[in-house]
């Protein structure tokens, strides 16, 4: 996370919050089109009256703050079926659910490992990969996202 998503994260976190949400993660991407994502959830799901109650309430926020310098779009909306994971409390939430992990250190010459997330302890994230249990430190977890089956 970057230094502008980190003090994102921070000014926005508590109104968010206060609408009854979780902020799942932020996003800034620059380009010609600067765009602003943000992830919300909560347990009874998000829906597009959420997003635009959010989107408002936000964009009263950053416009008062302006830590963005640059033309950019918000966009507001729910971290969907494919949900990423970032802190031990979201693979705790899922636990006994599909994942997709990819490490930034290769454990056991590999990169890339899906499995089903079977304990948290601390920041040690147990993933049970083809009967065997496969233990991750968050910290070297470059990306993780739940896997939806049908």
């Amino acid at each position: 996370m970057s230094t502008l998503e980190q003090k994102l994260t921070e000014m926005i976190k508590a109104p968010v919050e206060a609408l009854g949400f979780e902020l799942v993660v932020i996003k800034f991407i620059r380009g010609r089109k600067s765009t602003l994502r943000i992830y919300i959830d909560s347990d009874e799901g998000i829906t597009i009256d959420d997003c635009a109650d959010v989107s408002h309430q936000i964009s009263a926020v950053l416009d008062v703050e302006d830590l963005i310098s640059v033309d950019y779009s918000l966009e507001v909306s729910s971290p969907g079926l494919d949900r990423p994971l970032f802190t031990a409390a979201h693979y705790r939430q899922f636990t006994g659910s599909y994942v997709s992990v990819a490490l930034h250190i290769a454990v056991k010459n590999r990169r890339k490992w899906q499995g089903i997330i079977k304990a948290v302890d601390g920041d040690i994230i147990t993933v049970m990969v083809e009967g065997k249990d496969e233990v991750f430190a968050l910290n070297n977890i470059q990306k993780a996202n739940l896997v939806p089956r049908f």
